[in-house]
C-alpha cells in the first residue's frame, strides 16, 4: 500500500513504533508518544486572554522514566525523511536531549548533539534504529560517567501514583543536579524563576539522593516559617514520619483538601534536639544567632548531615559573614545545593562564588513563553511631588508644630524621613480606582510600602477609600508585617485561593519573597526597589497561574519608578504592556488590542490553534464590590497630583507594540518646534530656561521623567536636540569644560569668578537648569562662600548677577546655538 495516503499518526503507529520495539525499546517504560511539554503561552490583548498552542514532541525515549535521551519528530510520507529535523532540534535544545531523530516511515535521520560521533548527522534504515543500550552507552561516554556514577544518576523518581509528573525544566534541573553529585560536585546552584516549583524540584532531588545513598540525612533551610510549613504538608509529604521541623513551636496546618495536620518538631521546650529523624527543616534564624546559646546547629556533629538544600539562597548565603554561611561552613562536608530565582553577584556578595555557576537555569522569560508563568501589565503612575520634588514654604510647620527643615525633598525622602499625607491618600485612591474600574474589587492585592509604619498609614488610607467594602468585612484591607501578629495570622487566608479575605494587604518586606500567593492579581510598588534581586522576587509574587480562579495574568502598579529595572539587561521577563495614565485618564489600561506588534510570535488576531480563556464580549465582568531611625516629619495639606504621562506597550520580549516614549516625544517636540533652528532660536531668546522646561511639562512632556525612562543622562537642551532632531548630544561636563576653555569669566573679580565657577560645577554635576535663581546661593557650596547678599554684591547689583548668569548660560549652548 502507498505510504503517502497515511496520516502522520498512521506513520507512527504502523512504522515508527514497530521499529522502536524491534530495536529493543520498552513500549511501557521507555517510549512516550505525543508528549506535550509546554502549556502554551498566555496571550493578553486588552481584556481578551487566550492560550497559544503548546509544544508537543511526537516521541520521547528515556533510559528510565524522566531520564530522556532521545527525541523523534514524525512526518507523513509526503515529506522527506529529515523533514522534521529542524523542529526536533529546537525541541531537543529545550528538553536538553542529546539524540535527535526525524522519520517519515521510510527511514530515520539521526543527529548526534554530543559531538562524539564521526558524523553529526546520518541516515538510517527503519531496521537500523539504535537500541537503548547503544544510546545509553553513547550518553555515558559523552557525560564521562563511570559505573558507580551511572548508578547515582539513574536513581528512580518518586511516583505517588496520581499521574503527577515533573515538568520538563524540573526534570532538567533534577537530572543535572544528580549528575553533578554523581561526578563528585558538592556545591550546586539551581536558578529557577519564582513560581516554577523549586521545592518540588528539591523534593525529587532529596528522594533520588537518599535512594542512591540510603540512610543519609538531609537539612532543608529557609528563612520564612510559612515556607517550611507549606513544604512539609505539600511537596515533602511523602517523607512523613522521617522529617521534623527544628522548632519548639507546635503548629497545626490545614491542607488543601481541608484536613488538618500537626507539624512534627525536632526540638523540645528546652531546645534539646531529637536526632532520630532523617530529614530536618529549619529557619536559619531559629538555629543560629549572635549569641552562642542560639547556635543550635552546633549541637549536631559536623558530619551529621550529608545533604543541605538552601531555599532562596540569594537572601543570606551569598555573603561570607552571613548566618547562612556560618551554618554551611559548620557542615562543610555535606553536599550543599542552593536554590534561587535570582543569582546574586555583587561586589559584596556572591552565591555564584560560593556554589559555582548554575548547573541549570530556567528564567522568568522562559516560564512566560512556555505558559507556566503569568504575563503581566505595568501601570506607571508619576506623582508631581515625586517628579518635581517638594520644598516647604518659609515657616512651614509639621503636624507637631515644628518648623520643617528648608530643603528639597524627593521620592527617596517620602515616607522615609518626611510624610506627605496627601500623597499616601492619592496612592490609595489610585489603587482603589484600578480595582473598581477593572471590575474586580475582590482581586487579591499586595501593596509594598517603605516600612511598617508606612504600611500602617497605607492600610488606613485604603480603608477610608473602601469604606463600603470594609463595612462588609473588616478584613478587606489588612497590614501584614513582621510586628503585626493579627496580620501574620491572616497570611494563610490571603494566599489561600478558597479564602475571600483579606483582599488588599499592605506590607514592607515580609511578602517580597517565598510566599506562594497564587491568586495575587495586583502588585503595587510604593517604595523604591534598588536591588534587581528584590525586584525579581516582588514580580514573582504575581507570576503564578491559577486557572481555577482564572488568574491568568497580573498587573504591576508602580508609583516609585521601580519598573525602570525592566530596562536592565539582568532582567529576563519583560511586560506585555506598559500604561502611563495622565491626570484625566482612567487608571486601567485601554481595552483595545495593541497594534504595530513587532513580535511575530504574538499575532494581532486570535489564531486557529489558540484557546480563548477569557472573552469580555461574552461575559459580565463587573465583580463584587522604639528606638531606631530619626522620627519622621509629618506634613499635612500640601497636596499631590498625577503628572501628565503617555501610554507605552511592550511585548514579552520588550519589543515595541505601539508607540515608544522616544517616538512620542519626537513627534510632540516637532509639533511644537518646526525645526532645529526654530528650537535653537526659542532657547536662545528665553532668558529663564526653566520657563521653557515648565511649559513642556504642562503639555505632557516632563523632560526629567522622559530622560529617566529612556536612560539618558542629558541636559534638557541636549535631550530635545537629540530626540527630536537627531543632533549629537554633549554631556553636561563637556559643555562646562568648553566654557572653561573659553575663559569667559576674566572680566569679573575673584569672588564673582568663584561663584560662576561653582555654578558651572553645580550644572556639570547635578544638571541644575535653574542656576539663574538667586535662591541657589543659599545652599552648598555657596553658603560657605558668603551670604546671598554678599555674593550678589560681588557682581554689583542683583540685575548684574542675573545678567552674568545668563551670559554663562548662553556660553554653555554657544556652539549649538
Amino acid at each position: 500500500m502507498d505510504k503517502r495516503i497515511f496520516s502522520e499518526r498512521d506513520i507512527c503507529t504502523k512504522y515508527i513504533t514497530p521499529a522502536l520495539v524491534a530495536a529493543g525499546w520498552n513500549i511501557t517504560t521507555q517510549i512516550r508518544e505525543e508528549v506535550s511539554f509546554t502549556k502554551g503561552r498566555i496571550i493578553v490583548r486588552g481584556k481578551m486572554v487566550s492560550r497559544g498552542e503548546g509544544k508537543r514532541a511526537d516521541y520521547i525515549l528515556s533510559a528510565k522514566p524522566n531520564i530522556p535521551i532521545a527525541i523523534i519528530e514524525a512526518k507523513d510520507n509526503k515529506q522527506p525523511v529529515g523533514g522534521g529535523m529542524q523542529q526536533a532540534l529546537g525541541y531537543s535544545e529545550t528538553l536538553d536531549i542529546p539524540f535527535v531523530f526525524s522519520s517519515n516511515g521510510d527511514g530515520f535521520v539521526f543527529h548526534d548533539r554530543t559531538g562524539t560521533s564521526y558524523e553529526v548527522e546520518r541516515t538510517l534504515g527503519m531496521d537500523e534504529f539504535p537500541s537503548p543500550e547503544e544510546l545509553w552507552h553513547r550518553y555515558k561516554v559523552w557525560k564521562g560517567l563511570t559505573d558507580v556514577e551511572e548508578k547515582i544518576a539513574l536513581q528512580d523518581y518518586h511516583d505517588d501514583g496520581s499521574g503527577k509528573e515533573p515538568r520538563y525544566y524540573q526534570v532538567n534541573a533534577i537530572n543535572k543536579t544528580m549528575e553533578a553529585i554523581a561526578k563528585g560536585k558538592d556545591r550546586v546552584l539551581l536558578v529557577m524563576a519564582t513560581g516554577t516549583g523549586k521545592t518540588y524540584t528539591a523534593f525529587q532531588i532529596i528522594w533520588r539522593f537518599r535512594n542512591a545513598f540510603p540512610g543519609k540525612r538531609v537539612l532543608f533551610l529557609a528563612d520564612r516559617n510559612v515556607l517550611i510549613d507549606q513544604t512539609m504538608i505539600n511537596d515533602f509529604r511523602p517523607f512523613s514520619g522521617k522529617m521534623a521541623k527544628l522548632s519548639t513551636q507546635s503548629k497545626t496546618i490545614e491542607r488543601p483538601d481541608g484536613t488538618k495536620e500537626s507539624v512534627p518538631l525536632a526540638l523540645d521546650k528546652k531546645r534539646r534536639i531529637d536526632s532520630s529523624y532523617e530529614i530536618y527543616l529549619g529557619l536559619y534564624q531559629a538555629i543560629t544567632g549572635p549569641n552562642e546559646s542560639q547556635k543550635i546547629y552546633r549541637e549536631f556533629s559536623k558530619d551529621f548531615f550529608d545533604l543541605i538544600i538552601i531555599d532562596e539562597c540569594h537572601r543570606g548565603s551569598a555573603s561570607a559573614d552571613s548566618a547562612w554561611r556560618e551554618i554551611l561552613d559548620h557542615f562543610s562536608s555535606a553536599v550543599q545545593i542552593g536554590l534561587t530565582a535570582t543569582p546574586k553577584e555583587t561586589e559584596y556578595a556572591s552565591n555564584i562564588d560560593y556554589f559555582g555557576a548554575p548547573v541549570y537555569s530556567y528564567t522568568l522569560k522562559q516560564g512566560i513563553r512556555d505558559g507556566f508563568l503569568a504575563p503581566y501589565k505595568v501601570i506607571k503612575v508619576h506623582i508631581d511631588r515625586d517628579v518635581q520634588g517638594y520644598r516647604p514654604e518659609k515657616g512651614q510647620l509639621d503636624r507637631d508644630g515644628e518648623e520643617v527643615e528648608d530643603r528639597i525633598y524627593n521620592a527617596k525622602d517620602f515616607d522615609r524621613t518626611v510624610v506627605l499625607d496627601d500623597r499616601t491618600k492619592l496612592v490609595a485612591k489610585k489603587v482603589t480606582e484600578f480595582l473598581r474600574e477593572s471590575g474586580d474589587p475582590m482581586a487579591k492585592t499586595i501593596v509594598f510600602c517603605v516600612d511598617q509604619e508606612h504600611a500602617a498609614r497605607m492600610r488606613q488610607a485604603l480603608i477610608n477609600e473602601n469604606a463600603d467594602l470594609v463595612a462588609k468585612n473588616a478584613r478587606y484591607v489588612m497590614r501584614i508585617t513582621g510586628n503585626d501578629k493579627e496580620g501574620i495570622d491572616q497570611l494563610g487566608n490571603f494566599i489561600d485561593p478558597e479564602a475571600s479575605y483579606p483582599v488588599i494587604v499592605t506590607t514592607s518586606k515580609l511578602l517580597s519573597t517565598g510566599v506562594d500567593a497564587q491568586t495575587c492579581r495586583l502588585i503595587v510598588l510604593d517604595r523604591e526597589v534598588g536591588s534587581m534581586t528584590e525586584f525579581k522576587q516582588i514580580v514573582g509574587r504575581g507570576t503564578r497561574v491559577h486557572e481555577d480562579t482564572r488568574k491568568l495574568f497580573f498587573t504591576l502598579m508602580d508609583f516609585r519608578g521601580a519598573s525602570s529595572h525592566f530596562a536592565d539587561p539582568d532582567f529576563d521577563g519583560e511586560p506585555v504592556q506598559i500604561y502611563q495614565p495622565g491626570p484625566d485618564d482612567p487608571v486601567t489600561p485601554p481595552d483595545e488590542t495593541p497594534t504595530n506588534n513587532d513580535d511575530a510570535s504574538i499575532p494581532e488576531d486570535i489564531g486557529e490553534n489558540e484557546t480563548v480563556l477569557i472573552d469580555p464580549r461574552n461575559e459580565n465582568l463587573t465583580g463584587d464590590t522604639s528606638t531606631g531611625p530619626r522620627p519622621k516629619v509629618y506634613i499635612d495639606g500640601v497636596g499631590a497630583d498625577i503628572v501628565a504621562e503617555r501610554v507605552e506597550y511592550l511585548d514579552e520580549n520588550g519589543k515595541l507594540v505601539t508607540e515608544s516614549l522616544r517616538d512620542y516625544t519626537r513627534k510632540a517636540m516637532r509639533q511644537r518646534f518646526t525645526s532645529l533652528d526654530d528650537f535653537l532660536r526659542r532657547w536662545k531668546q528665553t532668558e529663564r530656561k526653566n520657563t521653557l522646561i515648565e511649559e513642556l511639562a504642562e503639555e505632557g512632556l516632563p523632560l526629567d521623567v522622559i530622560a529617566d525612562e529612556l536612560g539618558l543622562d542629558l541636559d534638557p537642551f541636549d535631550l530635545i536636540c537629540h530626540i527630536a532632531f537627531d543632533a549629537k548630544p554633549l554631556t553636561r561636563k563637556e559643555r562646562a569644560e568648553n566654557v572653561k576653555k573659553r575663559d569667559v569669566f576674566t572680566k569679573y573679580g575673584p569672588q564673582a569668578r568663584a561663584v560662576l565657577e561653582a555654578l558651572l560645577e553645580k550644572y556639570s554635576d547635578d544638571g541644575v537648569i535653574s542656576i539663574d535663581d538667586p535662591k541657589i546661593l543659599k545652599i552648598n557650596p555657596f553658603s560657605g562662600m558668603g551670604t546671598e547678599v554678599e555674593l550678589i554684591r560681588a557682581f554689583g547689583k542683583k540685575p548684574d548677577y542675573i545678567r552674568a548668569v545668563h551670559e554663562m548660560q548662553a556660553a554653555l549652548y554657544e556652539e549649538s546655538a
